[in-house]
């Protein structure tokens, strides 16, 4: 069952299958570095996902090296939303505050250089990411975030495409001919993103993990898997160990404690239950369809948006994997979702409604048809246009895995990232608690350096990078009391709709 208010309970321990998992790591599986659980550690760090595995990159690789760090996993490695997601990499450059949207660019050409330099074996794909609006008032709003940036950040509006008529304006021919050449012929127009990526995410932080276990397993790193943290407490007693994290099969003590534990943060820290809110998101790997004997073959991935406060409502994303199985990696639909699906914290099921959805919804608005088959016809006006969008029939595509994933939305729309204080938790002033946690469904191009910044926070600089933190991302009392005081909530947020997220 759903908690409206974000307190969770614990990861499922039957979960839906995702296709990222079908190739799981023999050396991360059902893995313990030790038979049983160390008594204390220096660092301890809850949860291996992509948050999890660069935290404790970072950690070994800078002040934390002769420390003894960690990992607790409550099932297997790398099991949660980063090998649940929807196998993106793509800053927000247009919808995010610049400063965010500068980090997240750093973080996006961070992973690309570390994906080349060490061969990561995580099929990483440069690409452009196509953002396809549906209704006329989100389109509006992007183009204005557009023109800001191009006033006030052009390096930032550099990075970004518009394909679109002015509002109410009809599409010109050139720009038909653009929005066909994207696969996305019927929409109101288009924002294309130079940077993006799509990848096989557990892949990335299985070979993260490999690593460190390589690297450092007789020297101070530790990863428990199967190992839930049922509770997690400060003890006053505690001394050189004030935190104490209790499991079911015993109980560590630690100097510092960080918590990459994303939507499940409130089970551990009830105090962050309306500040990041467990939210359901679904997936299915589907069928390309092979009309010449080969599957069709798309050159960018999409995001597809629509603002109607109505069943109508689209959220969706796609990437497709690489031939010759080349499925469709295609996630969202929550209007079809009970809720909108906010609130929940088990990924054991799916919902059918959903599943239907994301089967049959597809082409339109994509044209999955080969390009030697063009069913885009030059000259048609904008009525014309969305009578032969309707005339299409939907095919209900198959689908080789569909499964559901817990992401944390942030009631700011920011990751909280640094030292948790006395009033939500803490422990005081220099307690030794810290989270990173709270991406909003958008963890792949921001958790790696918020990672790194959380690692500063809690023992040094970390060399060679040199990326600040946003503001935006830093937790403060200050902030938390901004939050509160004048954000909507997220299931508040979630009955406006996408235009919530515009800055």
């Amino acid at each position: 069952m759903s908690q409206g208010d974000g307190q969770v309970g614990f990861p499922s321990l039957n979960a839906t299958k995702p296709y990222w998992l079908k190739e799981p790591s023999p050396i991360l599986l059902n893995h313990r570095t030790t038979p049983e659980l160390p008594a204390t550690a220096d660092v301890v760090v809850v949860g291996s996902g992509i948050t999890g595995a660069f935290a404790s990159y970072f950690l070994k690789n800078s002040w934390a090296k002769e420390e003894n760090v960690v990992m607790l996993e409550a099932r297997e490695a790398c099991s949660g939303a980063t090998s649940r997601n929807g196998g993106h990499c793509q800053p927000q450059v247009y919808a995010s505050v610049p400063a965010v949207a500068e980090f997240e660019l750093q973080t996006f050409r961070f992973l690309q250089d570390l994906v080349k330099d060490n061969a990561i074996p995580c099929d990483w794909v440069s690409l452009t990411g196509v953002h396809a609006f549906l209704t006329q008032d989100l389109l509006d709003l992007a183009v204005v975030a557009v023109e800001r940036l191009e006033k006030h950040h052009p390096a930032l509006a550099e990075q970004v495409e518009v394909v679109c008529s002015s509002s109410g304006a009809s599409l010109s021919p050139a720009q038909k001919e653009r929005l066909a050449a994207l696969r996305v012929p019927g929409v109101k127009g288009a924002i294309v993103q130079k940077s993006a990526a799509s990848l096989w995410p557990y892949k990335l932080v299985a070979w993260v993990l490999e690593g460190l276990l390589e690297s450092f397993a007789c020297q101070g790193f530790n990863l428990q898997t199967n190992t839930p943290v049922t509770a997690l407490h400060n003890q006053e007693s505690g001394g050189e160990y004030p935190w104490l994290l209790k499991t079911h099969r015993g109980s560590i003590a630690a100097k510092k404690v960080l918590l990459a534990t994303n939507g499940y943060t409130s089970n551990l820290l009830p105090e962050f239950r309306d500040l990041i809110v467990p939210v359901r998101g679904q997936v299915g790997a589907l069928l390309p369809p092979s009309p010449s004997g080969a599957p069709v073959k798309m050159q960018h991935s999409y995001f597809i948006i629509a603002n109607n406060p109505t069943s109508d409502s689209r959220d969706e994303y796609l990437v497709q994997r690489p031939l010759p199985g080349g499925e469709l990696i295609f996630g969202g639909g929550r209007s079809k979702a009970g809720g909108l699906a906010i609130g929940e914290w088990r990924d054991d099921e799916i919902e059918e409604s959903v599943a239907r959805f994301l089967r049959g919804n597809l082409s339109p608005p994509l044209d999955l048809q080969p390009r030697t088959e063009e069913k885009w016809l030059p000259g048609l006006d904008d009525e014309e246009d969305e009578k032969s969008e309707n005339a299409v029939e939907r095919d209900e595509l198959g689908a080789s895995f569909e499964w559901t994933g817990v992401m944390g939305f942030s009631r700011d729309h920011h990751a909280w990232v640094g030292h948790v204080p006395e009033s939500l938790g803490g422990g005081g002033r220099d307690g030794g608690l810290y989270i990173c946690a709270g991406y909003s469904g958008h963890g792949m191009p921001t958790a790696a350096l918020s990672a790194r910044a959380v690692v500063e926070q809690m023992g040094g600089v970390v060399e060679g990078l040199g990326v600040g933190l946003p503001d935006e991302l830093v937790l403060s009392e200050d902030r938390v009391r901004r939050t509160r005081e004048g954000a909507d909530t997220i299931q508040q947020q979630g009955e406006k709709g996408w235009a919530t997220f515009f800055p």
